[in-house]
């Protein structure tokens, strides 16, 4: 038996269902978008760090970053990061 006061168990987040909005970014969430933020000398750098740094494939990361970029959290994690991929993504959209 639980205590009256005790909390609820979380629950887990899943691939499924957005991530509870109060929960924090997770560090490969935060590496992303440091990972974005920075410029790229040359064609296949920023693949190449994809896969270095993060260990995934640029495809995975793409698909996480255009999750991040709807996510409020990282919003509010750099929000200077996020609006600028929002642009870029309603120009390609409006280009179309």
């Amino acid at each position: 038996m639980t205590a009256p006061d005790a909390e609820p168990a979380p629950e887990p987040a899943g691939p499924a269902g957005p991530a509870p909005a109060d929960r924090e970014l997770s560090v490969r969430e935060r590496a992303v978008l440091a990972l974005e933020r920075r410029s790229w000398a040359g064609p296949g750098a920023k693949e190449r760090a994809i896969r270095e740094e993060l260990g995934i494939s640029p495809v995975r990361y793409f698909q996480l970053l255009n999750a991040l970029i709807e996510d409020e959290r990282a919003l509010r994690e750099d929000p200077v990061t996020v609006n600028r991929l929002r642009r870029l993504r309603a120009a390609r959209r409006e280009r179309r």
